[in-house]
């Protein structure tokens, strides 16, 4: 069993069996994942009166992210989240039993337990607004595209740091996004290194800094122009 622990906002994160890393920011799992992912990824597509949200992920790990979404989504019932999410190393039932992600969010436990129970390479619906179509695929490698390119309004880079997973913060996996995003889609990340900013910029994307999640004095977005 992994070894869970308690970040700074009192959420959990995971210590990553295949990498020997922590999931999540220290200083908050489930802080840094509404701050990068849904203020500056999700909320802007929300407020534009878009009514159905196409996301990829890469990286479902706990699954954090996907129940923030879901929980989104009970508050937006006339939008459709559509959540597409990349994971090659699938953490077990065991490993989730003890998150308190749904205690400190206020949601069932189950839901969680749901995501991780749902069938892979397929779109599962969990709701009535709310579907979920998990990939243990790679994320760069795996060919022919198991989407559509183009079709993405918005992806959650949510890969192991480029000290961990290097090949992940490349100009080349940044093209790959850029291809699974529709014009005017969105790019979010945690990440803010230098390198990568100039990776993803001369990938092809408009590249802001943004304030990060508290502990973190950055974050990135890349739109596509």
């Amino acid at each position: 069993m992994s070894r869970l622990s308690l970040t700074a906002d009192g959420s959990h994160t995971l210590l990553s069996q295949q990498f020997g890393v922590d999931y999540h920011s220290a200083h908050g799992a489930i802080q840094e994942s509404r701050h990068v992912f849904l203020k500056h990824g999700l909320m802007p597509l929300l407020e534009s009166g878009q009514t159905v949200i196409e996301i990829l992920e890469m990286g479902f790990g706990t699954g954090l992210n996907a129940l923030t979404v879901r929980q989104l989504a009970e508050n937006w019932p006339g939008v459709q989240f559509n959540f597409t999410t990349f994971e090659l190393f699938p953490v077990t039932e065991e490993d989730i039993a003890g998150i308190n992600y749904p205690e400190l969010m206020g949601v069932p436990l189950d839901w969680l337990t749901e995501l991780h129970a749902a069938e892979w390479e397929v779109s599962v619906a969990i709701t009535s607004n709310f579907s979920l179509r998990k990939i243990r695929q790679d994320f760069l490698k795996v060919m022919p595209r198991p989407y559509p390119l183009h079709s993405f309004d918005v992806i959650f880079y949510d890969a192991f740091a480029p000290r961990s997973q290097p090949e992940f913060w490349t100009q080349e996996a940044m093209r790959i996004c850029l291809a699974a995003l529709q014009p005017g889609g969105v790019f979010v990340t945690y990440c803010a290194k230098g390198q990568f900013k100039r990776d993803l910029r001369d990938a092809g994307f408009k590249v802001e800094a943004l304030p990060g999640p508290p502990g973190k004095r950055e974050m990135t977005r890349g739109r596509v122009v």
